[in-house]
């Protein structure tokens, strides 16, 4: 169920973020350099996210307008700091991504366009990461076998994880 879940909450997400402002029900909480923040009520409580946009896709071909990075909060499930990658482009069945993040990596299970972390244990560990570094990246295999590579910036990263702990 937990990798159901996440899929479900990451198409509500991108729905909130995509649709014209008098229809979205995600409140903004604070844009933050290359990140910005949202709460969202989703009927079981309120639900935080911090998210970005990759700075960099390659090969270039690869990428894709509906590519987002999410850490989000879901206090009413005592979630916090839940690392979530929409690549858009679906992953090889099976695969792992990488997330790498000040020399450190993390592994990422794959469903479909998205990606949560293998061991979830490793969230605190992540997010300190991302609070201490500058750019981030995520390599995966897409469905054809080419290896896609998305960089991120981190710059703001803390500030949108800060917005969304007071607010969750």
């Amino acid at each position: 169920m937990i990798r159901s879940l996440p899929s479900a909450l990451a198409l509500v997400l991108i729905l909130g973020a995509t649709l014209p402002a008098s229809a979205q029900s995600a409140r903004v909480l604070g844009d933050f350099r290359d990140w910005s923040s949202y709460a969202a009520d989703d009927g079981s409580g309120t639900i935080c996210f911090a998210m970005s946009k990759p700075k960099s896709t390659e090969p270039s071909a690869a990428a894709a307008a509906q590519a987002y990075l999410y850490v989000t909060n879901r206090p009413g499930e005592d979630v916090v700091g839940e690392f979530n990658v929409v690549a858009g482009y679906t992953f090889q069945t099976g695969s792992l991504a990488t997330v790498n993040v000040g020399g450190q990596s993390f592994n990422l299970f794959t469903q479909g366009d998205a990606a949560w972390l293998d061991d979830a244990g490793q969230s605190p560990a992540l997010a300190a990461a991302i609070r201490a570094g500058s750019t981030l990246s995520i390599e995966g295999t897409n469905a054809t076998g080419a290896r896609v590579v998305q960089s991120y910036s981190l710059s703001g990263a803390t500030a949108a994880q800060q917005a969304i702990g007071a607010e969750c």
